[in-house]
């Protein structure tokens, strides 16, 4: 079986490649924009590429019996690339699929397809309404992969929670950079909501069960999400702990904090974009039901689990990292006026 990857170099699709290695997948292909400079380069055949250009797809997805669709442009990046990357470079690998004759493809969505929830837990038949241009692309592009479930093509559609796990820096990384150095962390909001996260390992369990079971099972749309969850505060409060500084999580009220931030990110100051500080005090978990039904999925992880295996790895890692552009999930993102509330805590 080969099986090939979108946007393998990054963050999921690693820790994918890794999973699959272990279990004795050994013919695994992708493309990526970005270079593979991880260790299982040899064990891989990569083609740096755009999945927006039809004749790098078309040559780096030859003789693949599975498409595992990761690549996306995140919500930093630019309306334009957002729309060309996660709707047209859809479009382009699930035409090529499809020609090629491919067995499953299989593309990861996300939660942001529900848009602002007015109720929780979230089903896999609730509306989707997706808010803003990724989470409307997110829409669309799930609209794509369907338009071809009619065409007679296995399609298994993840929507995940925000996973963590080795290799996760982003906005996670300035966590446990403060965690790390002894510091308090401020929180949006009381913290007191329940928010529900994902391990990268729990993620690729599912994508496994998608490329191995009945096709006519799996050919459908599953939420993936942590089985054991609590607060925010709390699932937080385990880096802290794990430490050892004796630091607390501090909460700060949204009606301060929120507009603060809205006027940082004018200035280019802030390292968060609207969707994580406008839903971070809120509610947000889906219902894993169908996934562990259908799929067996049997998750290994809680929250504070998972980012605590994410943060021992951060330990183990930090000083090889360079701060980036908070746009991948690839590097820490640069603080920006964070660095100077450090200070205070």
């Amino acid at each position: 079986m080969k099986i090939y990857i979108t946007g393998i170099s990054g963050f999921l699709s690693i820790n994918l490649v890794r999973y699959l290695l272990e279990r004795g997948y050994t013919d695994i292909a992708g493309i990526d924009l970005v270079d593979f400079t991880y260790p299982e380069r040899d064990r891989i055949e990569f083609l740096q590429g755009d999945i927006r250009d039809p004749q790098a797809v078309a040559r780096s997805m030859a003789g693949a019996d599975v498409v595992i669709h990761t690549a996306a442009a995140l919500p930093l990046y630019s309306p334009e690339d957002i729309y060309s990357t996660d709707v047209k470079g859809t479009r382009i690998l699930m035409e090529q699929a499809h020609a090629y004759g491919v067995k499953r493809f299989i593309h990861i969505s996300s939660t942001a397809v529900y848009g602002v929830p007015d109720h929780h837990p979230l089903y896999e038949t609730d509306p989707v309404h997706g808010v803003g241009p990724y989470g409307e692309a997110k829409v669309e592009a799930e609209a794509v992969c369907e338009s071809f479930r009619e065409k007679g093509m296995c399609v298994p559609i993840l929507r995940p929670k925000s996973f963590v796990g080795p290799e996760r820096l982003g906005v996670f990384a300035i966590f446990y950079e403060w965690a790390s150095q002894g510091k308090h962390f401020p929180m949006i909001g009381s913290g007191n909501n329940r928010y529900q996260l994902l391990d990268v390992d729990d993620l690729c369990q599912v994508i496994l069960a998608c490329i191995t079971l009945d096709a006519a099972a799996v050919n459908t749309t599953f939420n993936v999400g942590a089985a054991e969850y609590t607060t925010m505060r709390q699932d937080y409060q385990a880096v802290l702990d794990e430490a050892g500084f004796g630091k607390r999580i501090v909460p700060f009220p949204t009606w301060m904090v929120i507009p603060a931030l809205r006027i940082l990110e004018k200035l280019k100051l802030s390292p968060l974009y609207p969707w994580i500080y406008e839903t971070a005090s809120k509610d947000s978990f889906v219902s894993i039901e169908k996934a562990q039904q259908v799929l067996g999925y049997r998750p290994l992880y809680s929250n504070s689990q998972a980012m605590l295996r994410n943060y021992r790895w951060y330990l183990q890692n930090k000083d090889t990292f360079t701060e980036g552009e908070g746009v991948t999930h690839r590097v820490p993102w640069k603080q920006k006026a964070l660095k100077v509330v450090k200070l205070f805590f």
